[in-house]
C-alpha cells in the first residue's frame, strides 16, 4: 500500500466507519476488515492518529484498529504478519514524540506501545526505555505526562511476563530503572505539596496525576498527603485523585507486607501508628472515606495475623526476624490501645449505619442479602470491621474479653424503644459477643443470659425494637453449636415460631438460618449416633416422615427453605445411602428448580444446592435423576446469580456419568452453550469453558466430538492473544487436553483453521505455539502448567522445521513445569514429579473432617487415568528429548540446544540428573 495515495483512502474511509448511518458504516468496516492483512495499512494508520489536525473520532478508531493489528500481526509467524522493515518503521514513529493532545488517544498510544513492547523489547527494541527515560525528564508538562503514561504501562506489561528468560531480561531492566522510578515520584510528590502550600490548585492537580504514574510504574509521605484532604471539598477533582493516590499508597504497603513480611519488619510500628491513628482516633474524622479506613484495617488485620510474626511456642525454633517482628507487635498493642480499638470497632463501625436503615424499610429483601464470605472484607467496609474484630479478638483475647463484657454488663435490662442510639449500641454489642463466641465460651453463662435476658428481649414486639429481635435469633445461632442446653430447645422453637409470624420481613427471615442450623445440628447428631447402630433400619421412617413435613409445609414457603437446608444437611449425612431417599428427593428438587412454578422464587437457591449434593453423594446415575437436567436450560437463561451453581450441577453430572449424561443431552447442552457465550461475562465465559475442559478430561474421546462447535472459536482465541488471562488460561487447558490426549482432532483443527485463514498449516502452527508459550504466565493451576508442558512435549521427536524453530520455548515451559511440580528427597537429593498419583487409597478422616462424597472418590479415580497425575513430567522430557536426538543425531541435537538459554539448560539438567 502506497502511504501517499493510500492516504487520503484510508481517511475517507476511516471517516465513513465513523458515522452513524449503518449504510455507510458498514460498507466501511468491511473495507477496513479487508485492509487489516495489507502491507502499508499500519504506517498509514500511523500517520493518521498522529496527525493532531484531523477529527478526533478518526483518529480515535484510526488508534483502535492500529492497537487491534498488533494482537493479530504483530507476531513473525503470525497469518499475514507485517514485514521486519514496515515494525522497524512502526516502532520508531510511535516514539519519535508524546504529545498526544486527546487524554483517551494518549491512553490507547501507550497501551499499544505496550503491546509492542512485549513482544520486542528489549531485544527488537532496544531504544524503547532509554527514549522514555530521556523524555520524563524534559520540562514540556504535555510530553512528561505521556511519557510516563507510557512508561507504566510498558513497565507493567514487561513485568507481568512469567517465562525465566523473560524474567531474567525484566530483572535487568528494572535494575536500571527502579532507582530513577522512584526519585521520580519523590520529586513529583515534592512538586505537588510545593503547590499545595503555594495555593496552587491547578499546579497540584497536575503534580498528583504525574505521582500516581510514577508511583505505578516509598512509604510513608503518605501521611503527609493525607492532611491536604482537608483543603478540598468531597466534590473537587483534585482530592478524587488524592483519594485515588493515597489508596494506591495502602495497596503498595499490603502488597509489600503481603510477598514480602520479613521485609517490612521495619515499617511495622510506623505502619500500626498511621493505621490506628486515622482509622481508631479522632485523627481520621472529618478526612477519611470508606476505601482508605478498609485498607487501614486490612493493614491492620494482616500484621496481627501474619503467621511469619508469630514465635512458635518452643521460643528456641523461632527465627530472630519473627522474634524481631512479635515484638513490635506486642509493644505496640498495648492495653489502652487494644482497648480503643474495640471499644470503636463495635460502638462506632459495627452500628447500623442511616443507609442500612434506609435500606431495611425500602428494600428488606437486598438488606437480607449480607455480603459476606470470599474477599469481602478487602474491600467492603461491614465485613471488613467484623473480620477485624474477629482476627484482634482471638490473638488477643485475655485481653479483650473483660472489655467486652463490661459493655454487655452495661446493657442488662431492657432498653428504651425511643432511644435508636442506645438500641443500636445494644445491637452493635450483641454481635460483638455472637463474632466472638468460641473465645468467650468460658466468660459466658449463655444459658442464664438467654432465660434471663435474651428470651424476654425476643418477646418485646415494639417495631423500634426490631433491630434487636433480629440480632437476638442471630447471636443465639452463633452461640447454639458453643454452649446451648438441650432442656432450653423448645423454648427457643417458641419464640422461632413467634418470629416466623413477625410483620417486619427482615426479622421474619432471621430465624430461617437458625431452624436450619438446629435441624442440621439435630439431624447430624442423630446420623453420628446411627451410623454406629448401622443407619439403614431407620431411612425408612425418615422416608415417611419428611414427606409430611413437605406437604404440610406448602403454604409456607419460608419454612420450606428450611426444610431443603435440612435435607441438604441429611443428604451429606447419608451420603451414598441417600438414593434410599430419592422417591422423595427428586421431586422436592424438581419443584425448587422449576422456573416455571411459583414457588421457585423462594426455593431455587436451596433446591440447586440440594440437587448438587444430591449428584455429589450419588453413587450412579438413576434414569430419575438424569431426568431432573431438562430444567437446566431454563436455568441457564435467567443468567442469574445461581449460574455458579447451575455450573457445578453440570459438572456434577459429568462426573457421575459422562457417557450417559451427554449421550442424552449434549445437543441441548452445547446450544445453550453457544447462545450463552455470546452475551456472557468473563466470569461465565470461564464456567463454560470449564464444564468442555471437565468432559474433554473425563471423555477424551467423546469430548470434542460433542463441544466440536466451540473448538475453532477457542483455537481462534489462543491465535488471537485472548486479552483476559483467566479466559486464555482456560483455551490453553482444552487444547492441551486434545493435543495431549486426542492428536488427530487437534490435527483436524489446525486444518480447518488454515482453510479459514487461507494459511499453511505449519504456519498455523507455530502461531499456536508462539502464543502458548507468550502466554504460560497466564496459567496459575500447576495442574494446567504440567497439562501444557507435556502437550507440547508431545509435539516431539520432529523434524517439522517450525516445531524445532518453537524448541527453545517447548524446553523453557517444560522446565517451567518440572519447577512447579518436582520436589527434593531431602534424603537421597534426587527429584520426584509431586502431582503423580499410583492408587486409590480411602481417605482416613479424623473427627473433625468431613468424609469425602461419592464425587471426591470419582475424581480420584478420574485422576489415576489422568496423564497429569500419572506421566512424570521429568521422565516424559527425557524420553522425547532422547528421541530427538535419536531422529537428529547428536550433531543436530546439540545445535538444537544451543538454541535454548544456557541458563535453562543447567536447570534443565538437574532435574535430569541420575538419567
Amino acid at each position: 500500500m502506497d502511504l501517499n495515495s493510500a492516504s487520503s483512502i484510508v481517511l475517507q474511509v476511516l471517516t465513513q466507519a465513523t458515522s452513524q448511518d449503518t449504510a455507510v458504516l458498514k460498507p466501511a468496516e468491511e473495507q477496513l476488515k479487508q485492509w487489516e492483512t495489507q502491507p502499508g495499512f499500519y504506517s498509514v494508520l500511523l500517520n493518521i492518529f498522529t496527525n493532531h489536525t484531523l477529527d478526533v473520532n478518526v483518529r480515535w478508531l484510526a488508534v483502535l484498529y492500529f492497537k487491534n493489528g498488533i494482537d493479530r500481526y504483530w507476531r513473525r509467524v503470525a497469518p499475514h504478519a507485517l514485514s521486519e522493515e514496515e515494525k522497524t518503521t512502526l516502532r520508531a514513529g510511535l516514539i519519535s514524540n508524546f504529545n498526544e493532545p486527546v487524554n483517551q488517544i494518549a491512553t490507547q498510544i501507550s497501551v499499544l506501545i505496550a503491546k509492542v513492547a512485549r513482544v520486542d523489547c528489549p531485544r527488537q527494541w532496544p531504544e524503547l526505555i532509554p527514549t522514555l527515560v530521556e523524555s520524563v525528564k524534559v520540562q514540556d508538562d504535555l510530553q512528561q505526562h505521556r511519557a510516563l503514561l507510557t512508561f507504566y504501562h510498558v513497565t507493567k506489561t514487561l513485568a507481568s511476563k512469567r517465562l525465566a528468560t523473560d524474567r531474567k531480561l525484566f530483572y535487568d531492566l528494572a535494575s536500571g530503572i527502579y532507582g530513577f522510578a522512584c526519585s521520580l515520584w519523590n520529586h513529583h510528590t515534592d512538586t505537588f505539596l510545593q503547590h499545595i502550600c503555594a495555593g496552587d490548585e491547578a499546579g497540584a492537580r497536575n503534580s498528583l496525576e504525574r505521582t500516581l504514574l510514577s508511583l505505578k510504574a516509598s512509604f510513608l509521605k503518605e501521611h503527609i498527603l493525607f492532611k491536604y484532604l482537608y483543603i478540598f471539598p468531597s466534590d473537587n477533582v483534585c482530592r478524587d485523585r488524592l483519594e485515588k493516590t493515597i489508596i494506591l499508597f495502602t495497596k503498595v504497603l499490603l502488597d509489600f507486607l503481603d510477598q514480602h513480611p520479613f521485609s517490612f519488619t521495619p515499617l511495622i510500628q510506623r505502619s500500626l501508628e498511621f493505621a490506628v491513628s486515622y482509622a481508631f482516633t479522632e485523627a481520621g474524622e472529618g478526612i477519611v472515606f470508606e476505601q482508605f479506613i478498609v485498607q487501614c484495617m486490612n493493614l491492620i488485620k494482616m500484621i496481627v495475623k501474619n503467621y511469619a510474626y508469630k514465635p512458635s511456642k518452643n521460643i528456641e525454633d523461632s527465627s530472630p526476624e519473627t522474634l524481631e517482628a512479635h515484638k513490635i507487635k506486642t509493644a505496640f498493642f498495648t492495653y489502652p490501645t487494644l482497648m480503643e480499638i474495640c471499644r470503636r470497632l463495635v460502638t462506632h463501625y459495627f452500628l447500623l449505619t442511616n443507609e442500612e436503615l434506609t435500606m431495611w424499610e425500602e428494600d428488606p429483601e437486598g438488606f437480607t442479602v449480607e455480603e459476606t464470605g470470599g474477599d469481602s472484607w478487602k474491600y467492603s467496609l461491614r465485613p471488613c470491621t467484623e473480620v477485624l474484630f474477629i482476627d484482634i479478638f482471638h490473638e488477643y483475647n485475655q485481653t479483650l474479653t473483660p472489655v467486652l463484657l463490661e459493655m454487655v454488663q452495661s446493657l442488662q435490662g431492657s432498653t428504651n424503644v425511643e432511644d435508636t442510639n442506645a438500641v443500636l449500641i445494644k445491637d452493635a454489642v450483641y454481635n460483638a459477643v455472637g463474632l466472638a463466641a468460641y473465645e468467650l465460651f468460658d466468660s459466658v453463662d449463655f444459658d442464664q443470659w438467654f432465660k434471663n435476658q435474651l428470651l424476654a428481649e425476643l418477646q418485646v414486639s415494639h417495631n423500634r425494637y426490631k433491630p434487636i429481635r433480629r440480632r437476638v435469633i442471630w447471636l443465639i445461632g452463633q452461640w447454639i453449636s458453643v454452649k446451648f442446653k438441650s432442656d432450653l430447645r423448645p423454648v427457643l422453637y417458641e419464640a422461632i415460631r413467634n418470629l416466623l409470624q413477625d410483620q417486619d420481613l427482615v426479622v421474619r427471615k432471621s430465624p430461617i438460618h437458625v431452624t436450619s442450623f438446629i435441624c442440621g445440628g439435630l439431624i447430624c447428631n442423630c446420623l453420628f449416633f446411627l451410623v454406629n447402630m448401622q443407619i439403614q433400619p431407620y431411612v425408612g421412617c425418615l422416608v415417611q416422615y419428611l414427606p409430611l413435613l413437605w406437604k404440610q409445609s406448602e403454604e409456607h414457603n419460608m419454612l420450606r427453605c428450611a426444610i431443603l437446608t435440612t435435607l441438604i444437611h441429611l443428604v451429606q449425612g447419608l451420603g451414598a445411602d441417600s438414593k434410599n431417599l430419592y422417591p422423595f428427593l427428586l421431586p422436592v428438587i424438581q419443584l425448587s428448580t422449576d422456573v416455571s412454578q411459583p414457588p421457585h422464587v423462594y426455593l431455587l437457591e436451596d433446591g440447586l444446592e440440594l440437587w448438587l449434593v444430591t449428584l455429589e453423594n450419588s453413587p450412579c446415575l438413576t434414569p430419575e435423576l438424569l431426568r431432573i437436567f431438562q430444567n437446566m436450560s431454563a436455568l441457564l437463561e435467567l443468567s442469574s446469580e445461581n449460574v455458579k451453581n447451575c455450573f457445578k450441577i453440570i459438572n456434577a453430572y459429568v462426573f457421575l456419568s459422562s457417557s450417559e449424561f451427554l449421550q442424552m443431552y449434549a445437543a441441548d447442552l452445547c446450544r445453550s452453550f453457544c447462545e450463552l457465550l455470546k452475551d456472557v461475562t468473563t466470569d461465565g465465559q470461564v464456567q463454560v469453558l470449564k464444564v468442555v475442559e471437565n468432559v474433554l478430561k473425563v471423555n477424551p474421546v467423546l469430548g470434542p466430538q460433542v463441544f466440536q462447535p466451540l473448538l475453532p472459536s477457542i483455537f481462534r482465541g489462543i491465535i488471537d492473544g485472548e486479552r483476559y488471562p483467566v479466559v486464555m488460561s482456560t483455551y490453553l487447558g482444552i487444547m492441551g487436553r486434545v493435543l495431549l490426549q486426542n492428536a488427530r482432532v487437534f490435527s483436524l483443527l489446525l486444518s480447518q483453521m488454515a482453510c479459514e485463514l487461507g494459511q499453511e498449516l505449519d504456519q498455523i502452527l507455530g502461531s499456536v505455539i508462539e502464543m502458548w508459550v507468550d502466554r504460560m504466565d497466564n496459567i496459575s493451576q500447576p495442574e494446567r502448567r504440567k497439562l501444557s508442558a507435556l502437550a507440547l512435549l508431545s509435539l516431539l521427536p520432529s523434524l517439522n522445521s517450525v516445531i524445532q524453530d518453537k524448541f527453545c520455548g517447548i524446553i523453557n515451559i517444560s522446565v517451567e513445569g518440572l519447577h512447579d511440580v518436582m520436589t527434593e528427597d531431602p534424603e537421597t537429593g534426587t527429584y520426584k514429579d509431586c502431582m503423580l498419583m499410583f492408587h486409590f487409597e480411602e481417605p482416613k478422616g479424623t473427627e473433625d473432617e468431613e468424609p469425602p462424597t461419592e464425587q471426591d472418590k470419582r475424581k480420584k479415580m478420574l485422576a489415576l487415568k489422568d496423564p497429569v497425575h500419572t506421566v512424570s513430567l521429568q521422565q516424559f522430557v527425557y524420553e522425547k528429548l532422547k528421541a530427538q536426538q535419536e531422529l537428529l543425531g547428536e550433531q543436530g541435537f546439540q545445535a538444537l540446544m544451543e538454541t535454548v538459554d544456557t541458563e535453562i539448560v543447567a536447570q534443565l539438567q538437574e532435574f535430569l540428573q541420575g538419567f
